[in-house]
């Protein structure tokens, strides 16, 4: 296609861009982006394929949507850089009391890493089960299924009972929320029995021992396949284990209750799913929830699980974070191990944390991440200071028209 070769866009460089209030800066619009599935999908490959039709059709395409001239020929004036070169600490600035700040043992097992966590925040007024149920809605965190375990008011089998009925209630008709594409009970009730001994015992391995956690299907779970929201996919790429993140929650004892759905390759923000069904937004059914992380966000919107994980490269954890009323968070590159996470956007893409609570995504994030804990021992403090100057959502969710 050379001799219908479009010229390319050229960019400059960020300083010298106007983005004030009278920028002349204009946005670029697409043209026509087909949107197909199943059968239509499968012919419009097939031509894709064949040699000189599809070379003439993927050019119209690309054409019609300003890749030739915003991607293929565009011309950068500086190199972009994916990967951060210069450590966290570098970019810290703050005026927080030092004095204040904790450290966490960089050798410490994921559930010790639990328990320093937990020492870092703030102690709150302790909760009985009956000051828990009140006649409004209120999401359980971390500390409150903790709390109640090693009393005794509840065990882990009880909720997961109680989870599995809300999961069954939440896919019937008329409007069935599609809040996971796997989920087996019995797996759930067998994780559950197992902690609901260890508390009866008196030994239970951390804080987020039977705690329920769900997890995006774009990470590896095992027994469950890892589809990616597609139909497919698991059959080329079979689930053999547990991603590395996955293990560290089992490890602490932490009860995984299934694949939560998604936009169908994370590719869109809507998670609308032709496959398993749109994810419905807890607050409003008829409205969505975001993307491409809806479902993790949608289960602790809705109160099933009080954290849920999911996978964000250009915003598919914080989109159905706030549009579901709970925290997102996104993590530096490489804070948390990639391993046994599909590689759809690996050079920015990295494991995020969905919470009802800030307390309860910093309890995770240290459980999951692998940095210098010298510098990762800022972070609560940073979140604390960051929520009370408005630089973060509030705990209050925001209720959708």
């Amino acid at each position: 296609m050379g001799l219908l070769r479009d010229a390319g866009v050229v960019y400059k460089p960020v300083e010298q861009i106007d983005l004030g209030p009278c920028s002349n800066e204009s946005y670029f619009k697409a043209d026509k982006a087909p949107r197909m599935a199943g059968f239509l999908l499968k012919i419009f490959a097939w031509f894709l394929e064949s040699r000189i039709i599809g070379a003439l059709l993927l050019y119209i395409v690309k054409k019609n949507n300003q890749v030739h001239k915003l991607v293929s020929n565009a011309t950068l004036e500086e190199p972009p850089m994916f990967v951060p070169l210069h450590p966290i600490t570098d970019c810290i600035k703050t005026d927080l009391n030092q004095q204040e700040v904790k450290q966490i043992d960089s050798d410490a097992s994921p559930p010790e890493r639990v328990q320093q966590a937990i020492k870092c925040i703030p102690v709150t007024s302790e909760k009985s089960l009956d000051d828990l149920k009140s006649s409004f809605f209120r999401r359980w965190t971390i500390a409150d299924y903790s709390r109640a375990y090693s009393t005794g008011e509840i065990t882990p089998l009880r909720v997961a009972e109680h989870f599995i009925n809300a999961v069954r209630e939440s896919c019937s008709p008329p409007l069935p929320m599609s809040f996971f594409i796997n989920s087996d009970a019995e797996d759930v009730l067998r994780q559950a029995t197992e902690s609901t001994l260890r508390y009866e015992r008196g030994n239970p391995i951390s804080a987020l021992d039977g705690v329920l956690i769900a997890i995006k299907d774009e990470i590896d779970c095992y027994p469950y396949p890892t589809t990616g929201g597609t139909k497919w996919l698991h059959k080329f790429r079979p689930c053999t284990g547990d991603a590395c993140c996955v293990m560290r929650l089992r490890s602490c004892g932490a009860i995984l209750v299934g694949k939560t759905n998604m936009h169908e390759l994370g590719a869109g923000v809507s998670g609308i799913n032709p496959h398993y069904g749109p994810i419905r937004n807890p607050y409003n059914p008829k409205k969505i929830c975001g993307g491409s992380s809806s479902g993790s966000a949608a289960v602790v919107s809705s109160g099933l699980c009080p954290v849920a994980l999911g996978v964000d490269s250009g915003g598919s954890v914080r989109m159905p974070a706030s549009l579901c009323g709970v925290f997102g968070f996104k993590p530096t590159f490489g804070c948390i191990p990639h391993s046994g996470v599909l590689p759809l956007n690996w050079t920015v893409g990295t494991v995020g944390i969905l919470a009802a609570t800030l307390e309860d995504a910093f309890i995770v994030l240290v459980t999951l991440c692998v940095v210098d804990w010298t510098q990762i021992s800022f972070l609560f403090s940073l979140f604390s200071y960051a929520a009370i100057s408005g630089d973060l959502p509030s705990h209050k969710p925001t209720t959708l028209p």
